[in-house]
């Protein structure tokens, strides 16, 4: 049986600035790939810029702002890396409403890299174990979470990861959560 995500709809959940390219990129195009319809959500109008690291990478049109966006429209809710593009995304107190609507409905939500700095303001990691860059281990301990040295781990509905280095197994993980069981 070949896996197909036809007919399901996910959402990439980015600032307008600073997501890490390739944990944007490599999910979206592995997702879209298997026949997801995939919306890119951002704060602002217009576009996305991506980075390589600290370098300025390709630009993406968003699709709708994040307080246009509802989550019962999702299989599933991404959020990239980058350190500065969930350091913008956790102000958004638009994002939050989306993330809180997933959550509640169990969408699940897979967050890597330093993803998880927009669930905490958020206020969804008291709890849960997650994966992340080791960086955000304090603040992820401070919130009431326990942080974990595995590259990839799913707490329920949630799929956290710690890096780059690890954006197959997240994708795939993700992938293996939406696809149907039997």
């Amino acid at each position: 049986m070949t896996t197909t995500l036809t007919g399901r709809s996910i959402a990439f959940l980015v600032a307008n600035e600073g997501v890490e390219q390739i944990e944007l990129r490599h999910p979206w195009n592995t997702l879209r790939t298997l026949g997801a319809r995939i919306t890119l959500i951002a704060p602002e109008p217009g576009f996305v810029q991506a980075f390589h690291h600290l370098d300025r990478a390709d630009r993406f049109p968003v699709d709708l702002r994040t307080t246009d966006a509802v989550a019962s429209d999702y299989d599933a809710v991404v959020l990239p890396g980058g350190v500065a593009n969930p350091d913008i995304l956790r102000r958004d107190s638009a994002t939050h409403r989306l993330l809180r609507e997933a959550h509640r409905a169990n969408i699940p939500i897979a967050a890597i890299c330093h993803g998880p700095w927009t669930l905490i303001d958020a206020g969804l990691v008291a709890n849960r174990t997650l994966a992340a860059g080791p960086s955000l281990a304090t603040d992820l301990t401070n919130a009431g979470a326990t942080w974990t040295p595995c590259r990839v781990h799913v707490d329920d509905s949630l799929i956290t990861a710690q890096g780059i280095d690890d954006v197959e197994e997240f994708t795939n993980r993700l992938i293996e959560m939406l696809v149907p069981a039997g």
